[in-house]
This record gives structure tokens, C-alpha cells and sequence, in this order.
């Protein structure tokens, strides 16, 4: 068990004053940890990177019913979307961090000589990590290797609407590493309120935007440094004349498929929210999806079902709206004793309908036609900036204008959602979608100080710098800011270059 005592229920019913003594024991222990400098050898890095990925290996099996029982999501899909990928960052960060840690030396000019410049990564400190519940494996241990690697102390506060997750989590990290660096804290708004009431060095917080505003409200009262995973609508620009028929357009039906249905039913920060496709090319591609979910989604269990009643609530209330309503072309069953909701397509909602204008985060997919595919283009930068764009073409004017004329967290062609597993690549938004960028050597940098070192000598010392001025001197650091060395000499030597 880890060092984490209080249940769910406990920290929820607990008084104010119980909560915030909880928070505070736990806080004092990180940070004498943290400042005994216990956290910032590599041996200790990887050590705790290492009984991660023991975690992770020993029980998997209980990883993957917890999240079947948060989210009824196939032992494939936990495996694909959280466990295989956690296991990947993992490995890469053990074996890397060596790497990430060292001083990195730069350039210093020569006025500076003799000098040596570095860049040294230095841990923050004690951070604190709030994961969301769609992926509540993922999203919790993934910024936490970074955090480990970076040489920090960590409060990972789990989402408490995913609850076996959540569980699963503070009964066994304590096993697997250094509890008196690494902890897990249970419960619900309440508690997420008491930890904002103290000073991080550093917070990650992954959710919607209503929470991300109070989360940065909090921390401003100790000038915290927040990172805010979000999301927003992420669109699907499908270019049929440059997709073409035959095998690229299975593939790319495939792979919309698997972006909008098949990771946690859609509830992804990440999913496609919507289409854009050419008018007279929609019936083709509606065709082909109907098609295409017959064959790939034909088994309930084959899809995560939604996460609880009030989640359900809110997609169904988005079809009740007789308008969008009558957009549906397929799908649209509701079950709410089971949570689970049909994949679902529509045709041409109403733009100012709420289908349209919130994020969906569920497996309703609107398609939307426009004459031309390039005016997709403008139909993107009139709405916030989603966290990532999606397009299948093989123009290369098109790409070239949605990667210069478009701005989003990411944009990836002729796919969609991987772009999330590829650790070189930054993950992150902009604007409403978010701010900060993680995964692979970018968590390591999220949760490090980039500390400037110059070393100087005595050999030198260019008196031009102090009092009293004259023009020579000025003449001399006109040159110097240029780096033009010769004419500084002449200017020094008092001659004149001609």
C-alpha cells in the first residue's frame, strides 16, 4: 500500500480544517524531501522510472479492470491508448534522462573571453499533477515520468470521476516508488480546492476549461506556474479529390473511425470533433463510414461506454435539439441504463447549435459540407484554436496553407490521434485549447528549470564598460553589439580604417 491512509469517502466528508491538515502533512513531507536533495541523482530518476514500469508489468491486469470498470473500455483499447503507451514513455525516458539532465554548453562571444556558457536543467521542485478521467492511467502517469525524471517531488491528484483508476493508483504507487516523493491524493473538488491553497513550484492540470480557470485563479495567489491541458473542437478537413477512392479512402475512413469512436468513445481531448468535406463528395464518405462502423464496431463492448449520467446527459441533450435532430443520417440510440450511446452520424447541423459551438468530447460526429475544400480553411480560423487539425490530403498546397494559415496545438496528416504517442513530437495547445507542452524530452523540460551558468575569468577586462564615457568608448560598443572585432580594435588603437 502507499502512504496515502484516507479513502474517497473520507477526504470527501472530511471538515475543512481535516483537508487542510491532510494537504499540509503531505506537502511538508515533499518538500523536505525535495530540498534533502534526495530526488536529484540519476540513479534515484531512474529507479523510480524503473518501479514504474515494474508497476505497470505486475499489474496490468488490474490496470485494465479498473479501467474497464471506469469506463467500460476493452482490455485492446486500455492496452493501445494508456498501458502500451505509459510502457513506451517509460523505457525512452530511463533510457534518455541521462541525456536530458546534462549541462548543455552554448556559445558566449568572444568580447566575453575567457568565459564558458551552459545551460544547466534543474528540477522545480514540488509539483502537482490533476489528471483527467478519460484516460485516467495515461493522463496520470505520463506527466508524472516527466515530473520523476526531472528530479521533482509529485502530488498526483487523480480524477475522482474515475474511481477504481484513482484507486488503483494510490494503492500502488507507494509499492513501486519512493513514497516520501511520489504521492497520491483521493477526493473530489473539495480537495482539489485545499492543494490550490498552497505553493507548487510547478502545476499540471488536464480537464475543461471551467475548472482551468479557478485552477489558475489559485494559483495566482502565489504566482504558481500552471500548464493547462484542454482541449476544444478539433476538426477533420477530408479532401476527396487528392484522398481519391479505392484503398486511400478505406484507409483514411479507418482511421477517422478510430479517432472519433474507438479511443474512450470519443472522449478524448483529441478526437475529431467534426468534418469538413467537399458537398458533393459527403454522400460518398457518409457511405463508407456507415459501412466501415458496420464492419469495425459491430460488438457493443468493442466501444467505451460513457463515463457517468451526467456526462450521458449532456450528449443526449445535445440531439434534442429538433434541428440537430434532424441532421442525424445514422445512429443516435441512447441507452442510459448502460451509458453506451450509438455512434452517431450527422449532416449539417446548425453552425450556432450547440453540437457546433461546444466542445462534443462523445461519439457524435457532424459533418459539414463546404463548396470548396480550401475553404475549410477559413471555416477553422473563424473558431477558437482547437488543440489539434486534422487532414487527409495528398495536396501539397493544401498543406502547405492549412500548417501556415491555421494555428492549433498540432496538425497531422492523413491520420488522426497519433500524433499523441509519438514522444519527439510536443503535446499541447494554444489559446483555449491550452498552454505548456509534454511527452518525452518536453515533459522533462515542463518540469525543469532551464538555469543560465557563465563562468568568467580575470584574464580580460574591457574598461569600456564603466565611467568615465566618451565617444572612443561609444565607438567601441557600437562595435562590440555587432560583434565586429576588427573594427573594434582599430577604434581601441585609435586609427582610423579605410
Amino acid at each position: 500500500m502507499g502512504t496515502m491512509a484516507a479513502s474517497v469517502e473520507e477526504i470527501s466528508a472530511a471538515a475543512p480544517q481535516a483537508l487542510e491538515l491532510h494537504a499540509l502533512q503531505h506537502l511538508g513531507e515533499l518538500r523536505s524531501t525535495f530540498e534533502s536533495g534526495r530526488t536529484r541523482p540519476l540513479a534515484w530518476r531512474q529507479d523510480q522510472l524503473r518501479g514504474l514500469l515494474r508497476l505497470l508489468a505486475e499489474k496490468e491486469e488490474e490496470a485494465f479492470r479498473a479501467l474497464h470498470d471506469d469506463l467500460g473500455k476493452h482490455r485492446a483499447e486500455a492496452y493501445r491508448d494508456e498501458v502500451g503507451v505509459l510502457i513506451k514513455s517509460g523505457n525512452a525516458a530511463l533510457r534518455e534522462v541521462g541525456k536530458w539532465m546534462a549541462p548543455e554548453k552554448v556559445w558566449a562571444p568572444l568580447v566575453a573571453f575567457p568565459a564558458d556558457a551552459q545551460v544547466v536543467p534543474e528540477p522545480l521542485g514540488v509539483v502537482l499533477i490533476f489528471s483527467c478521467w478519460n484516460f485516467p492511467l495515461g493522463l496520470s502517469l505520463e506527466p508524472l515520468i516527466g515530473a520523476i525524471a526531472a528530479g521533482n517531488a509529485v502530488v498526483l491528484k487523480p480524477s475522482e470521476l474515475a474511481p477504481a483508476t484513482a484507486k488503483f493508483l494510490e494503492d500502488n504507487i507507494g509499492d513501486y516508488m519512493d513514497a516520501t516523493a511520489v504521492k497520491v491524493v483521493q477526493g473530489g473538488p473539495a480537495v482539489g480546492e485545499q492543494l490550490m491553497e498552497h505553493r507548487w513550484d510547478k502545476v499540471l492540470f488536464t480537464g475543461c476549461p471551467r475548472v482551468a480557470r479557478m485552477v489558475m485563479a489559485a494559483a495566482s495567489k502565489h504566482l504558481t506556474p500552471v500548464a493547462l491541458e484542454l482541449g476544444g473542437k478539433c476538426p477533420c478537413i477530408f479532401d476527396s479529390a487528392s484522398v481519391g477512392t479505392g484503398r486511400n479512402l478505406q484507409t483514411s475512413v479507418n482511421r477517422v473511425i478510430f479517432a472519433k469512436w474507438s479511443s474512450c468513445a470519443g472522449q478524448a481531448c483529441v478526437a475529431i470533433d467534426y468534418i469538413l468535406v467537399e458537398e458533393r463528395f459527403a454522400p460518398t464518405l457518409i457511405k463508407m463510414l456507415k459501412s466501415t462502423l458496420k464492419r469495425l464496431m459491430a460488438d457493443s463492448d468493442q466501444m467505451a461506454r460513457i463515463v457517468n449520467a451526467r456526462h450521458f446527459q449532456r450528449l443526449s441533450g445535445l440531439l434534442k435539439d429538433p434541428a440537430v435532430a434532424a441532421s442525424v443520417l445514422y445512429g443516435g440510440k441512447l441507452d442510459a441504463k448502460n451509458l453506451c450511446i450509438e455512434p452517431t452520424i450527422l449532416l449539417n447541423p446548425p453552425l450556432d447549435s450547440a453540437i457546433m459551438t461546444e466542445e462534443i468530447f462523445g461519439p457524435l460526429l457532424p459533418i459539414i459540407t463546404v463548396k470548396k475544400i480550401e475553404d475549410s480553411i477559413a471555416f477553422v480560423r473563424a473558431r477558437p484554436k482547437p488543440l489539434a487539425v486534422y487532414a487527409f490530403t495528398n495536396s501539397a498546397p493544401l498543406k502547405r496553407r492549412i500548417v501556415e494559415e491555421t494555428s492549433s496545438g498540432s496538425v497531422t496528416f492523413n491520420d488522426a490521434v497519433v500524433q499523441y504517442g509519438i514522444d519527439t513530437l510536443p503535446f499541447g495547445g494554444v489559446g483555449q485549447s491550452g498552454f505548456g507542452q509534454y511527452h518525452g524530452k518536453y515533459s522533462f523540460e515542463m518540469f525543469s528549470h532551464k538555469k543560465a551558468v557563465l563562468k568568467r575569468g580575470f584574464l580580460v577586462e574591457a574598461m569600456l564598460r564603466y565611467p568615465p564615457w566618451d565617444e572612443q568608448k561609444i565607438a567601441m560598443m557600437r562595435h562590440l553589439y555587432r560583434y565586429n572585432y576588427i573594427r573594434f580594435i582599430f577604434t581601441f588603437l585609435g586609427l582610423s580604417r579605410t
